[in-house]
């Protein structure tokens, strides 16, 4: 199966480079992507950019693929999701849950000079950064590339109920199964909440598995393809 393997914010393919090495030999063809704007250099990107770019992907792949999202970008996948609700096998989401219709992208924190740069680690202390040392966080933010205002702050537009038939596995990092459904229940994802398939998987890591983990959650990632 191709799995699409999509970063969150900052990030650009070469993230899951650990990760696609170790789903090779497991019989998948990992498909890593670099969005518009983060990684090209195109601080004028928006949103719809990167909309078009994973639906290129899907559309490039020749059986049914799963599409993988990483904390802001399980927006992403859920938007092709509801784009080509026909077209995919699977949505796995990590470290996140999709925004709902008519909500910003990913209106986190301060945009300058029209991009929103990695706002250091201060937000992401505890749970999420625990288990990266001082030279992982340095190789991060020195890599990390500004996300353009034009994606963060872009608004999100689902119309296609077929999206909840599409199955949905949630990996979740430094948070629990047990925590994703009670948010679900609460209603702080209710995208998930109208989901006909939602299966949950924990991984021992922090917000970035793919970074600290990468052969577990290549593993995770090629038994999530199957489930079901």
């Amino acid at each position: 199966m191709d799995i699409l393997l999509i970063g969150g914010l900052w990030l650009d393919g070469s993230v899951w480079g650990r990760v696609a090495s170790a789903l090779e030999p497991l019989g998948h063809r990992p498909v890593p992507l670099t969005l518009p704007g983060q990684g090209d250099g195109l601080a004028s990107a928006t949103l719809d950019d990167q909309v078009a770019a994973v639906l290129a992907a899907v559309d490039a792949a020749p059986g049914k693929p799963m599409v993988v999202g990483h904390s802001a970008a399980c927006t992403l996948a859920w938007l092709a999701a509801d784009r080509r609700p026909e077209r995919l096998a699977k949505v796995c989401l990590i470290g996140g849950f999709p925004s709902a219709d008519g909500q910003p992208y990913a209106d986190f924190f301060e945009v300058r000079d029209g991009v929103m740069p990695f706002p250091g680690w201060d937000p992401f202390e505890g749970p999420d950064a625990a288990d990266l040392d001082d030279e992982a966080r340095r190789k991060f933010a020195a890599a990390a590339i500004p996300v353009p205002a034009g994606v963060a702050k872009g608004v999100v537009r689902l119309a296609d109920e077929r999206r909840f038939d599409v199955p949905v596995v949630v990996v979740c990092p430094e948070f629990t199964p047990a925590q994703a459904q009670e948010w679900i229940n609460a209603g702080d994802a209710p995208e998930l909440a109208q989901a006909k398939h939602v299966d949950f998987v924990d991984i021992d890591s922090g917000h970035w598995p793919m970074v600290t983990k990468p052969t577990e959650l290549a593993r995770i990632l090629a038994e999530a393809s199957s489930m079901g």
